[in-house]
């Protein structure tokens, strides 16, 4: 679940291209239990969030690394016939 580089720990986070778009709340978990990652509008695919101190712990102190967190925007599959007509209509509206 954690890639860990020094006392850094690396995670990725699937998100729905809706919350992407339009912004929401996503649980994650930490070593400290689970956390909720506030999603701004328009996060693109790949946007790295840094969780400050939700790392690893040093060792001889009581200091921590950071948790960076990866968006993956995950697409919809499985459409119905009105969230198709949603998309045919961005389509328009985008590109005319």
């Amino acid at each position: 679940l954690f890639k860990r580089e020094g006392d850094d720990l690396h995670i990725e986070v699937s998100v729905p291209l809706v919350t992407a778009m339009l912004g929401g709340e996503m649980e994650m978990p930490t070593f400290k239990g689970n956390l909720v990652l506030k999603i701004p509008p328009e996060t693109q695919n790949g946007k790295v969030f840094r969780l400050a101190r939700q790392g690893m712990p040093h060792l001889g102190d009581s200091s921590r690394g950071d948790l960076f967190a990866r968006v993956k925007v995950v697409l919809p599959t499985k459409l119905t016939n009105q969230e198709r007509q949603l998309f045919e209509q961005l389509r328009v509206s985008r590109h005319g």
